[in-house]
């Protein structure tokens, strides 16, 4: 068998984030030295406010060209509160990264298996497992940092195109398809919008249809974003794929965390038809920074996300099985309860969260 190489863009952030960058990369290298049909190699690129207090610059160009280039970009915490740049606006280089590399398709999975804890109390043999696709080039996020203020008034652009639109309906519908595949959802895609309301949601559920068209063999529905969110906590498990627009997803991804217990258990992706970047949904919690108690998990899934991609994109199955193996041992230490982080009601170090999951990546191997 011949060893596939991939090239990993990695980007340790801020403040927490590289204490949970650290022992995922240990897990990634560990899984890659075992198995025969693939090897990661890791290239540590600067960027972040750290880099921009210390230098003045938040995202080297060159940083910029080696992520381009690679096979995958893993990206920790990024952004500091004390931060900023002169115009007020925070230090987001994943934001640059998701207009420069046109990531349109924000990936949040939400899941809540058996055993895990979560705030919503499940009926007798539910649980959660659902995605949201959150847009995330433009929406109303696309001016960012160049709305205008005046001492009366202050604007921002909301901005949908037909051509991200139609490349966004597509991904989801490919993704309802394939969980359908999988056995993990009914092949259901929910647009969630505002059509009532704004002319623009009413353009962007008519581009929804036309795709939806193309797919009878999967269902599609709609629903208005504040109709979504209380269907969020009343019946959950009721959703398989939802697809929106950027600050719609901003917001509704920060409720599925809460579903699941946290921040600290959300990875994400932002994934375009090139590129993709996977990383926590959680920030950089500079408070807690250097004292080994932040909680690795989100990074770790963020992490199993990267290598099942990496997999269905290159065809390598080894790396799509080893994805899920990763994430089958975040749910097992979630769903054993001893092993928990301060975020968890628990008192366990970052780094010995880091071992529960390795334990029980060798028990997997080993049954």
């Amino acid at each position: 068998m011949t060893q596939a190489e991939f090239d990993i863009a990695v980007f340790a952030g801020d403040g927490i984030g590289p204490e949970i960058t650290r022992p995922t990369l240990e897990i990634l290298r560990a899984m890659a030295a075992e198995s025969p049909a693939y090897d990661l190699r890791f290239k540590d690129l600067p960027a972040g406010a750290t880099l921009y207090r210390d230098t003045g610059e938040a995202f080297p160009a060159d940083s910029l060209s080696q992520a381009r280039a690679a096979d995958a970009i893993l990206l920790s915490a990024m952004g500091l509160p004390d931060v900023r740049y002169k115009d007020g606006t925070e230090i987001s280089p994943q934001i640059d990264l998701r207009k420069e590399l046109q990531l349109f398709a924000g990936v949040r999975p939400v899941r809540v298996s058996a055993g895990q804890a979560s705030p919503l109390t499940l009926p007798e043999g539910r649980e959660i497992d659902f995605v949201l696709i959150r847009e995330s080039t433009e929406g109303l996020f696309y001016s960012q940092g160049a709305g205008t203020v005046t001492e009366t008034e202050a604007r921002e652009t909301l901005l949908i195109t037909r051509e991200v639109s139609e490349k966004l309906f597509e991904f989801a519908f490919a993704l309802a398809r394939e969980r359908k595949d999988e056995g993990r959802g009914p092949g259901r895609v929910t647009c969630v919008d505002k059509a009532n309301v704004f002319r623009a949601f009413a353009f962007f559920r008519e581009i929804f249809d036309a795709e939806a068209a193309r797919h009878p063999d999967l269902e599609a529905n709609h629903a208005y974003v504040d109709a979504t969110a209380l269907w969020m906590v009343q019946k959950p498990w009721d959703f398989d794929v939802l697809v929106t627009e950027n600050m719609f997803g901003d917001i509704l991804s920060d409720l599925g965390a809460g579903l699941m217990g946290g921040l600290g258990l959300a990875p994400s992706a932002d994934i375009g038809l090139h590129n993709a970047v996977f990383q926590p949904c959680h920030g950089s919690a500079p408070d807690i920074a250097g004292q080994n108690v932040a909680n690795p998990m989100a990074m770790f899934l963020s992490a199993a996300m990267m290598l099942e991609w990496l997999g269905r994109k290159h065809d390598n199955a080894a790396l799509v099985a080893d994805g899920a193996r990763l994430r089958h041992a975040v749910d097992a230490v979630l769903a054993a309860g001893v092993v928990r982080t301060r975020d968890l009601g628990g008192q366990a170090a970052t780094d010995e969260v880091g071992r529960a999951v390795v334990r029980e990546l060798c028990a997997g191997k080993t049954q």
